[in-house]
């Protein structure tokens, strides 16, 4: 890859100034031994979910054992902060960035600052939006998300044998995360015609993903809301699922349905789902009250991007296996999708545990 002289200087400089720039977000700066093949940035939305922090430390590890320098920041959900971040990549003298956004329709600017800088750009598990400046996208298949989670509750319930009707709630991931709405329409590509046949039924009548959409995947926010949903529609009804897209939401919408009762004998928690495997998700599941969580390998997604970037930086034809799906409103963005997997009490062992993903004392109490 050939490298122009202002680049050269810019990451000589960098390294004089690398103490000072990396204190913005209090990222990680540093570099594998021996002559460095590339500089990569990498920014990540916060360290506030242990799922980014996983991914920023294995892709920071895999390319480091390639001969890589990296500079990874967390912009700790404020997307100026992810904005100054990115620019100071820039003003380094990256080779390619690396981006998982806060919003995905917010970093247009810069991303043609890194255009006009040569610099590739790979989208990492949230699609960049509204730019042209996006050459790649490295994430899980979260269309088959969606369908995992609904088709959980689909044998759980026993719908394909027709039992019903059952009363269900839907929550939705942040609307600024495109990954939420691909998400929601694989979910709903299973549910439809359970709702259409009324063997699943929505006493809150909230279907749509704008009704039910959970700003930052926060958990907190979703308990406030489950808090509504229970005392408007559920005074005399049982909650029998809950299809839920996050662990973090899992959790709040749990400690919600327990403040009335739920979890007890006679009123058993509900059928509920969840996304990410975070150790407190899978705990929640040992426990027998999460029901359900869709595992997504970082370890899978970082060799898979370092791939793609292995393969820009060697003038390689970069591996996708998406050209069609992931339009941003610009563009289609040439895809590497991973593949997701369920996890329940049944198999967690097996695809978390014997993977070595997790020890065993990970999960314990």
């Amino acid at each position: 890859m050939k490298i122009g002289f202002k680049k050269i200087v810019l990451g000589a400089l960098s390294l004089v100034t690398l103490g000072t720039l990396a204190a913005c977000g209090g990222g990680n700066a540093s570099g594998g031994g021996g002559e460095e093949k590339g500089f990569i940035g990498i920014s990540m939305p916060t360290k506030s979910a242990e799922r980014w922090i996983a991914d920023g430390n294995n892709i920071v590890e895999q390319l480091e054992k390639k001969g890589y320098k990296t500079d990874l920041q967390y912009g700790e959900d404020k997307v100026e902060n992810q904005v100054a971040q990115i620019e100071n990549m820039i003003t380094k003298g990256v080779d390619t960035l690396v981006i998982a956004s806060i919003d995905g329709s917010a970093l247009t600017d810069v991303l043609e600052k890194a255009h006009q800088s040569d610099i590739k750009v790979i989208a990492y598990d949230r699609l960049l939006m509204n730019s042209e400046y996006v050459d790649y996208y490295a994430t899980f298949d979260n269309f088959a998300v969606g369908v995992l989670q609904a088709s959980y509750i689909e044998d759980k319930l026993g719908l394909k044998d027709g039992e019903g009707p059952f009363n269900i709630e839907l929550f939705g991931g942040s609307p600024d995360d495109n990954n939420a709405l691909i998400n929601y329409n694989g979910v709903m590509s299973v549910f439809k015609p359970y709702f259409d046949s009324e063997q699943l039924v929505v006493p809150s009548g909230q279907t749509k993903f704008n009704q039910i959409a959970t700003l930052r995947w926060d958990g907190s926010t979703a308990q406030a809301r489950m808090d509504n949903l229970l005392s408007a529609n559920y005074t005399d009804k049982q909650l029998d699922a809950v299809l839920s897209p996050y662990d973090p939401i899992s959790l709040g919408i749990i400690s919600s349905l327990k403040g009335v009762g739920y979890g007890s004998s006679d009123k058993p928690l509900p059928v509920i789902t969840g996304q990410d495997a975070t150790v407190a998700g899978v705990k929640s599941i040992i426990a027998g009250e999460q029901t359900q969580t869709i595992f997504k390998d970082t370890r899978i997604l970082a060799e898979n991007t370092v791939e793609m970037i292995e393969a820009i930086h060697n003038d390689k034809e970069v591996p996708v296996n998406d050209t069609e799906t992931y339009d941003n409103g610009v563009k289609v963005v040439p895809t590497y999708l991973s593949k997701p997997v369920s996890v329940d009490k049944d198999n967690y062992k097996q695809e978390l545990i014997d993977t070595d993903y997790y020890k065993e004392s990970d999960l314990a109490e």
